[in-house]
Protein backbone atom coordinates (compact mmCIF):
# COMPACT_ATOMS: atom_id res chain seq x y z
CA UNK A 1 0.00 0.00 0.00
CA UNK A 2 1.33 3.44 -0.93
CA UNK A 3 2.06 5.72 1.99
CA UNK A 4 0.90 9.18 1.01
CA UNK A 5 2.98 12.06 2.39
CA UNK A 6 1.81 15.65 2.20
CA UNK A 7 4.18 17.69 0.02
CA UNK A 8 4.37 20.56 2.50
CA UNK A 9 4.75 18.48 5.65
CA UNK A 10 7.67 16.46 4.28
CA UNK A 11 9.67 19.71 4.47
CA UNK A 12 8.01 21.25 7.50
CA UNK A 13 8.76 18.12 9.52
CA UNK A 14 12.46 18.91 9.24
CA UNK A 15 12.11 22.65 9.72
CA UNK A 16 12.14 23.75 6.07
CA UNK A 17 9.54 26.35 5.03
CA UNK A 18 7.83 25.93 1.63
CA UNK A 19 7.93 29.05 -0.55
CA UNK A 20 5.95 30.51 -3.42
CA UNK A 21 8.15 30.28 -6.49
CA UNK A 22 7.71 33.31 -8.74
CA UNK A 23 10.94 32.78 -10.67
CA UNK A 24 10.23 29.76 -12.85
CA UNK A 25 11.93 26.33 -12.84
CA UNK A 26 15.26 27.45 -11.40
CA UNK A 27 17.50 25.26 -9.27
CA UNK A 28 17.49 27.63 -6.29
CA UNK A 29 13.80 26.89 -5.65
CA UNK A 30 13.88 23.20 -6.52
CA UNK A 31 13.30 23.22 -10.26
CA UNK A 32 9.91 22.11 -11.50
CA UNK A 33 7.02 19.95 -10.34
CA UNK A 34 7.17 16.41 -11.68
CA UNK A 35 4.14 15.03 -13.45
CA UNK A 36 2.45 12.09 -11.72
CA UNK A 37 3.43 9.78 -14.59
CA UNK A 38 7.08 10.64 -13.92
CA UNK A 39 6.71 9.90 -10.20
CA UNK A 40 5.18 6.52 -11.04
CA UNK A 41 7.88 5.63 -13.58
CA UNK A 42 10.67 6.51 -11.15
CA UNK A 43 9.07 4.51 -8.36
CA UNK A 44 8.71 1.48 -10.65
CA UNK A 45 12.33 1.85 -11.80
CA UNK A 46 13.53 1.78 -8.20
CA UNK A 47 12.20 -1.74 -7.69
CA UNK A 48 14.42 -3.52 -10.24
CA UNK A 49 18.16 -3.83 -10.80
CA UNK A 50 19.57 -3.40 -14.32
CA UNK A 51 22.84 -3.13 -16.25
CA UNK A 52 23.47 0.61 -16.19
CA UNK A 53 25.51 0.53 -19.39
CA UNK A 54 22.59 -1.05 -21.26
CA UNK A 55 20.17 1.48 -19.77
CA UNK A 56 22.46 4.32 -20.86
CA UNK A 57 22.65 2.80 -24.37
CA UNK A 58 18.87 2.63 -24.74
CA UNK A 59 18.27 6.04 -23.15
CA UNK A 60 20.80 7.59 -25.51
CA UNK A 61 19.14 6.04 -28.55
CA UNK A 62 15.75 7.40 -27.52
CA UNK A 63 17.03 10.93 -26.85
CA UNK A 64 18.99 10.95 -30.10
CA UNK A 65 15.89 9.97 -32.06
CA UNK A 66 13.97 12.95 -30.66
CA UNK A 67 16.83 15.36 -31.42
CA UNK A 68 17.72 14.04 -34.87
CA UNK A 69 21.23 13.33 -33.60
CA UNK A 70 23.61 10.40 -33.98
CA UNK A 71 23.71 9.68 -30.24
CA UNK A 72 22.62 10.95 -26.86
CA UNK A 73 22.96 10.49 -23.11
CA UNK A 74 21.45 11.49 -19.78
CA UNK A 75 23.72 13.71 -17.69
CA UNK A 76 23.79 14.97 -14.13
CA UNK A 77 22.17 18.28 -14.96
CA UNK A 78 23.34 20.77 -17.55
CA UNK A 79 26.40 21.68 -15.46
CA UNK A 80 27.46 18.04 -15.50
CA UNK A 81 26.99 18.06 -19.26
CA UNK A 82 29.30 21.09 -19.57
CA UNK A 83 32.04 19.18 -17.76
CA UNK A 84 31.57 16.17 -20.02
CA UNK A 85 31.54 18.33 -23.15
CA UNK A 86 34.97 19.64 -22.19
CA UNK A 87 36.29 16.20 -21.28
CA UNK A 88 35.06 14.78 -24.58
CA UNK A 89 36.74 17.41 -26.78
CA UNK A 90 39.99 17.59 -24.78
CA UNK A 91 40.66 13.96 -23.83
CA UNK A 92 38.25 12.08 -26.08
CA UNK A 93 38.21 8.36 -25.33
CA UNK A 94 41.99 8.17 -24.87
CA UNK A 95 42.31 6.54 -21.45
CA UNK A 96 45.81 7.92 -20.88
CA UNK A 97 44.54 11.45 -21.40
CA UNK A 98 41.34 10.75 -19.47
CA UNK A 99 43.34 9.60 -16.45
CA UNK A 100 45.44 12.79 -16.48
CA UNK A 101 42.52 15.23 -16.32
CA UNK A 102 42.44 17.99 -15.13
CA UNK A 103 46.12 18.07 -16.09
CA UNK A 104 45.89 18.85 -19.80
CA UNK A 105 49.55 19.50 -20.51
CA UNK A 106 50.39 18.31 -24.01
CA UNK A 107 46.74 18.12 -25.08
CA UNK A 108 44.70 20.36 -27.33
CA UNK A 109 43.05 22.12 -24.42
CA UNK A 110 41.75 25.50 -25.61
CA UNK A 111 38.02 26.12 -25.98
CA UNK A 112 37.13 29.30 -27.85
CA UNK A 113 34.06 31.23 -26.67
CA UNK A 114 32.51 34.58 -27.61
CA UNK A 115 33.24 37.09 -24.86
CA UNK A 116 29.55 38.01 -24.88
CA UNK A 117 28.82 34.33 -24.21
CA UNK A 118 30.91 34.18 -21.04
CA UNK A 119 28.72 33.06 -18.13
CA UNK A 120 29.22 31.83 -14.54
CA UNK A 121 28.87 28.16 -15.44
CA UNK A 122 31.66 28.19 -18.02
CA UNK A 123 33.86 27.35 -15.04
CA UNK A 124 32.63 23.81 -15.66
CA UNK A 125 34.79 23.77 -18.79
CA UNK A 126 37.89 24.85 -16.90
CA UNK A 127 37.23 22.28 -14.15
CA UNK A 128 38.41 19.67 -16.65
CA UNK A 129 41.60 21.61 -17.29
CA UNK A 130 40.43 23.33 -20.46
CA UNK A 131 41.47 26.91 -21.08
CA UNK A 132 38.86 29.37 -22.29
CA UNK A 133 39.90 31.75 -25.05
CA UNK A 134 37.55 34.72 -25.37
CA UNK A 135 37.00 36.29 -28.79
CA UNK A 136 35.41 39.56 -29.80
CA UNK A 137 34.52 42.33 -27.40
CA UNK A 138 31.58 42.43 -25.02
CA UNK A 139 29.26 43.76 -27.70
CA UNK A 140 29.83 41.39 -30.63
CA UNK A 141 32.19 38.96 -32.34
CA UNK A 142 33.21 39.08 -35.98
CA UNK A 143 34.15 36.08 -38.17
CA UNK A 144 37.77 37.19 -38.59
CA UNK A 145 38.15 37.41 -34.80
CA UNK A 146 36.93 33.85 -34.36
CA UNK A 147 39.11 32.58 -37.19
CA UNK A 148 42.14 34.37 -35.76
CA UNK A 149 41.81 32.65 -32.38
CA UNK A 150 42.07 29.13 -33.83
CA UNK A 151 45.45 27.45 -33.45
CA UNK A 152 47.04 24.03 -32.93
CA UNK A 153 45.85 23.96 -29.29
CA UNK A 154 42.18 24.57 -30.07
CA UNK A 155 39.93 21.70 -28.99
CA UNK A 156 36.48 23.16 -29.71
CA UNK A 157 34.35 26.26 -30.03
CA UNK A 158 31.69 26.79 -27.35
CA UNK A 159 28.37 28.50 -28.04
CA UNK A 160 25.73 29.69 -25.56
CA UNK A 161 22.04 30.15 -26.34
CA UNK A 162 19.93 31.38 -23.45
CA UNK A 163 17.34 34.02 -22.56
CA UNK A 164 18.75 37.54 -22.29
CA UNK A 165 22.02 36.58 -23.99
CA UNK A 166 23.13 39.17 -26.54
CA UNK A 167 21.89 38.44 -30.05
CA UNK A 168 24.94 40.25 -31.47
CA UNK A 169 27.04 37.09 -31.36
CA UNK A 170 27.77 35.32 -34.61
CA UNK A 171 24.91 33.06 -35.73
CA UNK A 172 25.49 29.42 -34.85
CA UNK A 173 25.53 28.39 -38.52
CA UNK A 174 28.43 30.78 -39.18
CA UNK A 175 30.35 29.49 -36.18
CA UNK A 176 29.81 25.91 -37.35
CA UNK A 177 31.02 26.74 -40.85
CA UNK A 178 34.29 28.21 -39.55
CA UNK A 179 34.80 25.46 -36.96
CA UNK A 180 34.20 22.60 -39.36
CA UNK A 181 36.54 24.16 -41.92
CA UNK A 182 39.24 23.64 -39.27
CA UNK A 183 37.94 20.18 -38.27
CA UNK A 184 36.81 21.50 -34.87
CA UNK A 185 33.60 20.59 -33.02
CA UNK A 186 31.06 23.16 -31.84
CA UNK A 187 29.66 22.51 -28.36
CA UNK A 188 26.38 24.23 -27.49
CA UNK A 189 24.84 25.08 -24.12
CA UNK A 190 21.07 25.36 -24.65
CA UNK A 191 20.17 24.41 -21.08
CA UNK A 192 17.10 26.62 -20.76
CA UNK A 193 15.87 26.60 -24.36
CA UNK A 194 13.07 24.00 -24.15
CA UNK A 195 10.21 24.71 -24.70
CA UNK A 196 9.60 25.23 -27.58
CA UNK A 197 10.01 21.64 -28.72
CA UNK A 198 11.51 22.79 -32.00
CA UNK A 199 14.69 23.69 -30.14
CA UNK A 200 15.25 19.98 -29.48
CA UNK A 201 16.31 19.62 -33.11
CA UNK A 202 17.32 23.20 -33.98
CA UNK A 203 20.98 23.11 -32.93
CA UNK A 204 21.73 19.70 -34.44
CA UNK A 205 20.03 20.86 -37.65
CA UNK A 206 22.34 23.89 -37.67
CA UNK A 207 25.41 21.67 -37.45
CA UNK A 208 26.33 21.65 -33.75
CA UNK A 209 28.39 18.64 -32.65
CA UNK A 210 27.30 18.46 -29.00
CA UNK A 211 24.21 20.10 -27.50
CA UNK A 212 23.07 20.06 -23.89
CA UNK A 213 19.71 20.78 -22.26
CA UNK A 214 18.56 20.88 -18.65
CA UNK A 215 16.23 18.03 -17.77
CA UNK A 216 14.75 19.75 -14.73
CA UNK A 217 13.42 22.95 -16.26
CA UNK A 218 10.98 23.17 -19.18
CA UNK A 219 11.20 19.42 -19.82
CA UNK A 220 9.86 18.94 -16.27
CA UNK A 221 12.11 15.99 -15.53
CA UNK A 222 14.04 15.18 -12.35
CA UNK A 223 15.86 18.32 -11.22
CA UNK A 224 19.31 16.71 -11.21
CA UNK A 225 19.18 15.53 -14.82
CA UNK A 226 20.31 16.87 -18.17
CA UNK A 227 20.44 15.78 -21.79
CA UNK A 228 23.32 15.77 -24.22
CA UNK A 229 23.00 14.85 -27.89
CA UNK A 230 25.34 15.01 -30.84
CA UNK A 231 28.05 13.21 -32.76
CA UNK A 232 28.38 9.53 -31.92
CA UNK A 233 32.13 9.67 -31.22
CA UNK A 234 31.81 12.69 -28.94
CA UNK A 235 28.87 11.26 -27.01
CA UNK A 236 30.86 8.05 -26.56
CA UNK A 237 33.82 10.09 -25.28
CA UNK A 238 31.54 11.93 -22.85
CA UNK A 239 30.15 8.62 -21.60
CA UNK A 240 33.64 7.15 -21.28
CA UNK A 241 34.61 10.06 -19.02
CA UNK A 242 31.41 9.81 -16.96
CA UNK A 243 29.99 7.60 -14.21
CA UNK A 244 29.90 4.63 -13.77
CA UNK A 245 33.43 4.73 -15.21
CA UNK A 246 36.28 5.78 -12.94
CA UNK A 247 37.43 8.98 -14.61
CA UNK A 248 36.91 12.69 -14.02
CA UNK A 249 33.13 12.42 -14.40
CA UNK A 250 32.72 9.67 -11.82
CA UNK A 251 31.02 12.09 -9.44
CA UNK A 252 28.49 13.08 -12.11
CA UNK A 253 26.30 10.11 -11.26
CA UNK A 254 22.77 9.69 -12.61
CA UNK A 255 20.57 7.06 -10.99
CA UNK A 256 18.46 4.56 -12.90
CA UNK A 257 15.37 6.21 -11.45
CA UNK A 258 16.44 9.61 -12.77
CA UNK A 259 17.15 8.20 -16.23
CA UNK A 260 13.71 6.59 -16.44
CA UNK A 261 12.08 9.72 -15.03
CA UNK A 262 13.77 11.90 -17.62
CA UNK A 263 12.79 9.60 -20.49
CA UNK A 264 9.19 9.65 -19.28
CA UNK A 265 9.31 13.46 -19.06
CA UNK A 266 10.64 13.81 -22.61
CA UNK A 267 8.01 11.39 -23.92
CA UNK A 268 5.27 13.41 -22.25
CA UNK A 269 6.73 16.65 -23.57
CA UNK A 270 6.72 15.34 -27.12
CA UNK A 271 3.16 14.03 -26.80
CA UNK A 272 1.79 17.29 -25.38
CA UNK A 273 -0.14 19.64 -27.64
CA UNK A 274 2.20 22.64 -27.53
CA UNK A 275 -0.50 25.15 -28.47
CA UNK A 276 -2.72 23.93 -25.64
CA UNK A 277 0.16 24.03 -23.17
CA UNK A 278 1.07 27.56 -24.27
CA UNK A 279 -2.54 28.62 -23.73
CA UNK A 280 -2.44 27.06 -20.26
CA UNK A 281 0.71 29.02 -19.37
CA UNK A 282 -0.91 32.19 -20.70
CA UNK A 283 -4.02 31.64 -18.57
CA UNK A 284 -1.91 31.06 -15.46
CA UNK A 285 0.12 34.18 -16.21
CA UNK A 286 -3.07 36.17 -16.72
CA UNK A 287 -4.24 35.14 -13.24
CA UNK A 288 -1.05 36.62 -11.79
CA UNK A 289 -1.41 39.80 -13.84
CA UNK A 290 -5.06 40.23 -12.80
CA UNK A 291 -4.10 39.82 -9.13
CA UNK A 292 -1.32 42.41 -9.24
CA UNK A 293 -2.27 44.95 -11.87
CA UNK A 294 -4.16 47.28 -9.51
CA UNK A 295 -1.34 47.49 -6.98
CA UNK A 296 0.36 50.91 -7.00
CA UNK A 297 4.00 50.86 -7.98
CA UNK A 298 3.84 47.77 -10.18
CA UNK A 299 3.96 47.59 -13.96
CA UNK A 300 2.62 44.12 -14.85
CA UNK A 301 2.37 42.40 -18.24
CA UNK A 302 2.54 39.04 -20.01
CA UNK A 303 5.67 38.58 -22.12
CA UNK A 304 6.22 35.85 -24.73
CA UNK A 305 8.81 36.68 -27.39
CA UNK A 306 10.33 33.19 -27.88
CA UNK A 307 13.79 34.63 -27.11
CA UNK A 308 13.90 35.93 -23.56
CA UNK A 309 10.49 34.58 -22.58
CA UNK A 310 10.09 31.13 -24.12
CA UNK A 311 6.63 30.62 -22.64
CA UNK A 312 3.97 33.19 -21.64
CA UNK A 313 5.35 34.74 -18.46
CA UNK A 314 3.89 37.23 -15.99
CA UNK A 315 6.51 39.97 -15.64
CA UNK A 316 6.35 42.85 -13.21
CA UNK A 317 8.58 45.87 -12.74
CA UNK A 318 8.69 48.22 -9.78
CA UNK A 319 7.96 51.86 -10.63
CA UNK A 320 8.83 54.98 -8.66
CA UNK A 321 5.39 54.77 -6.99
CA UNK A 322 6.34 51.50 -5.29
CA UNK A 323 6.29 52.05 -1.52
CA UNK A 324 7.25 48.59 -0.38
CA UNK A 325 5.13 45.54 0.49
CA UNK A 326 1.92 45.98 2.43
CA UNK A 327 -0.75 43.72 3.85
CA UNK A 328 -2.77 44.25 0.65
CA UNK A 329 0.23 43.30 -1.49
Amino acid sequence: MDHEIDSDSVYQNIGVTPVINAAGPITMFGGTKLRQEVHSAMNAASQTMIDLHQLNDKAGEILASYAGAEAGMVTSGSAGALILQAAAVVAGSDKKKMRKLPNTEGMRNEIIIHNIHRFPYDQCYTAVGAKLVGVGDFLRCLPWELEGAINENTAAIAYLDAPFVSRNAMPLKEVVEIAHAHDLPVIVDAATMIPPRSNFTKYIDEGADLVLYSGGKGIRGPQGTGIMVGRKDLIQAARDNASPNQFIGRGLKVSKEEIIGLLQSVELLMATNEDEETAMFRNLSQMVVDALIELPGLDVSIEHDYKNYLIPTAVFHFTKEWDGPSRDA
